[in-house]
């Protein structure tokens, strides 16, 4: 049977110019940018500056009046959920099918790794203050221990929290063994069977691949090659190789997109135009 070839991640080469595109996908920006400016994330945003500000912590009550207060506050706030969120993306495809404990130590010390520069730099901007040496290790357990604590609100809270409305699994499940069934990331063409590759695994089924596209409707996502189709979401970085490209999915398989395919990625926002 044959198998899917993968691609070594090094960089593309031409004329002495290297294009490597290895960074979150933009998948993940656009996300970031529709949570920035979400009407919602910015009311929560605020009112949580606006609640610390009056409360004033940390000494902030003696160190500022109120507006500079809350203008402090709504900077660090605002910065550490952007330092957190691209620390979690990052991170993310480390904790593919890892228990909630791993996944929460995981994206917490990477949150907690992303908050401690950004909250150090606000600090020493506003109050020309940087921690003596002496102090860094009880200034690192506070960072960390609340990176945690945010950590387990939204890992754990949201799943834990039954949904009233979600979208239609993907027809293409029925054909998934029960422990398979996890987010779409692609489905391969080989031979007379589609390898259907989920969150939680992958599954070789016998089904042609224009008709397991067909049935991963309503995931978004692009046939990118003859034998590939890619769920959008799943995509964490893209480079070029040669007059293809190569896409990397979130649980670390690379994907070839064909010649032909290249304007569609773009299209998608996946390779700069």
């Amino acid at each position: 049977m044959a198998r899917v070839r993968t691609w070594p991640n090094t960089a593309y080469a031409n004329g002495g110019s290297c294009f490597v595109n290895d960074t979150p996908s933009h998948s993940a920006l656009r996300e970031w940018r529709a949570l920035a400016t979400s009407p919602v994330t910015l009311v929560i945003v605020t009112a949580i500056a606006a609640l610390l500000a009056i409360i004033g912590p940390f000494d902030t009550d003696e160190r500022l009046r109120l507006l500079p207060r809350f203008v402090y506050w709504l900077a660090l706030v605002s910065l550490t959920y952007s330092a957190g969120f691209w620390a979690n993306a990052l991170m993310r495809r480390f904790t593919m099918g890892k228990n909630v404990v791993t996944r929460v130590v995981v994206l917490g010390l990477a949150t907690g790794c992303g908050i401690t520069p950004v909250i150090t730099l606000v600090n020493y901007l506003t109050f020309n203050y940087i921690p003596p040496a002496n102090d860094w290790p009880l200034v690192l357990v506070q960072f960390f221990a609340t990176a945690l604590i945010v950590t387990v609100v939204f890992e754990v809270i949201p799943s834990a929290t039954p949904k009233e409305a979600t979208s239609p699994a993907p027809a293409l499940f029925d054909r998934l063994p029960l422990d398979k069934r996890g987010p779409l990331l692609a489905l391969s063409s080989e031979d007379h069977y589609t390898r259907i590759r989920t969150g939680k695994g992958e599954e070789m089924v016998l089904i042609r691949l224009a008709d397991a596209m067909r049935e991963a409707a309503p995931t978004a996502g692009l046939q990118v090659h003859r034998s590939h189709w890619v769920a959008l979401s799943a995509v964490t970085a893209a480079r070029r190789d040669g007059d293809r490209a190569i896409l990397t999915l979130s649980d670390g398989t690379e994907i070839p997109v064909s010649r032909a395919n290249i304007p569609a990625i773009r299209e998608a926002g996946l390779l700069p135009r």
